[in-house]
């Protein structure tokens, strides 16, 4: 068998275990990663762990260190609190509360899932009490987290752009984030008007006596998905629609230093090109000396299996490059003859691989298989590359995904059946045509 193809089977390998059984796909990588890695491409240990994306794995600890003391000190409860007081009374603002506050959320680095896990049990509760249509309220959580989640500074930006620039194409940063911020706020804009929307335009303020949660005495709950071995903490937080305990929830010396860590990390990224993760780190060792009893265990709060799943997958994918998996795929969608078609296919495997893996791994294994025919110079790179991003997390709806799942799994008992039916639904026409709709308006114009 050759390297080319013992690779691309053990990739295959790699999606149906990590797929049909609660194991973390990057820890199969890993194992796949020397076994394949040994037996037939002739890598030595040293050799598969040169690949070890040391960068990346020191951007994902230090964010979801920083966030989970933000989440752990009441910085991010404060900050959905600031956001819902602002809409007074207005409930068809709620949805587009939580829809900007996620994508906030990941574009200034925080995993997706994690940002759903924080936000959407506060919006699903939110839907309950005001009578939103929670498959609506619990969409535009998810395109909220997507909008934000290829920002220069986030973990899928990361990713994509770490790809981009080894290859040298020509893409900027920022052009795949818009491109995902406008995607999204698109798709957030008709699950608004089809699920409900018009009906919320027609209610004036209201105001309701019965808080949502009570108080800051509001225990945490955690959402475990086993599906691809990985489990997020979402804070209870102090979130309440009672005017009185808004009004409580006020700023305090430790939030005040954690908001400031946060525009920190905004600035000295953004402004000065500073590497993400080692800011992200130093800000939260530096919150963490400021007031140590009111981070201790926060390090629990790391997303060690999104760590080890990213780490294990794009370690995984430097295999397939030295075997020349990647130049042999790309060449063979290449030599389809259409490059438009070879786009769509590209997309269609993003998109649908997604739907039941990791976002985050799929990115990582398909951005390089588009390499190889983009060097061809027949499509816009810039178009292509946009349109994979999008089609690969557009799909993080599906209820088998984790951002799915978590919102499922944040609805009121008695909803959830029904909701995840839902889901299901809305997850298979999107994966039929988000792929389809991203190559039309990303890929297509480029080409002619």
């Amino acid at each position: 068998m050759s390297p080319e193809i013992a690779t691309i089977i053990g990739l295959v390998i790699m999606f149906i275990v990590a797929t049909a059984l609660p194991i973390n796909m990057g820890a199969v990588a890993f194992a796949l990663a020397f076994i394949v890695g040994g037996v037939w491409v002739g890598m030595e240990g040293k050799d598969v762990l040169a690949g070890f994306p040391g960068d990346l794995f020191l951007t994902l600890v230090g964010i979801t260190y920083l966030f989970a003391i933000a989440q752990k000190n009441g910085t991010i409860d404060l900050l959905v609190h600031w956001a819902v007081k602002a809409v007074r009374g207005h409930i068809v603002a709620i949805p587009w509360v939580m829809f900007v506050v996620t994508a906030v959320l990941t574009a200034f680095g925080a995993l997706g899932p994690a940002a759903v896990a924080i936000i959407g049990p506060v919006a699903l509760r939110f839907a309950k009490q005001y009578r939103i249509n929670p498959l609506m309220m619990g969409l535009l959580v998810i395109h909220g987290a997507q909008a934000g989640g290829f920002s220069p500074i986030s973990v899928y930006g990361g990713i994509t752009n770490q790809v981009v620039q080894k290859a040298g194409l020509d893409v900027t940063e920022m052009a795949v984030f818009l491109t995902s911020l406008g995607f999204n706020l698109l798709m957030a804009f008709i699950c608004f008007f089809v699920f409900g929307g018009v009906a919320l335009m027609r209610r004036g303020p209201e105001t309701a006596s019965e808080p949502l949660l009570a108080g800051s005495q509001a225990s945490s709950r955690q959402f475990a998905i086993e599906g691809h071995g990985a489990m997020v903490s979402a804070g209870g937080g102090t979130l309440s629609n009672d005017p009185q305990a808004l009004d409580e929830v006020r700023i305090n010396r430790d939030r005040f230093i954690t908001l400031v860590g946060l525009l920190g990390l905004g600035i000295a990224a953004l402004v000065y090109d500073l590497n993400v993760g080692l800011v992200a780190i130093t800000v939260a060792v530096a919150l963490a000396l400021a007031s140590p009893k009111a981070q201790k265990g926060a390090v629990d709060g790391i997303s060690w299996s999104t760590v080890l799943l990213i780490s294990g997958v794009v370690t995984y994918v430097a295999v397939l490059q030295k075997a020349g998996a990647v130049d042999f795929v790309g060449h063979g969608v290449g030599s389809i003859g259409i490059p438009l078609l070879g786009a769509l296919l590209v997309c269609y495997v993003g998109g649908i691989v997604s739907a039941f893996a990791s976002s985050a791994a799929v990115l990582g294994a398909t951005i390089p298989l588009a390499v190889p025919f983009l060097m061809q110079g027949h499509l816009s790179a810039a178009g292509v590359i946009c349109a994979l991003a999008v089609s690969s997390t557009v799909v993080d709806v599906s209820p088998f995904s984790t951002n799915g799942a978590l919102v499922v799994a944040s609805a009121a008992k008695e909803e959830r059946e029904a909701l995840f039916r839902r889901f299901l639904v809305y997850s298979g026409l999107v994966v039929a045509f988000g792929p389809l709709l991203a190559w039309l308006l990303f890929v297509v114009p480029g080409w002619m």
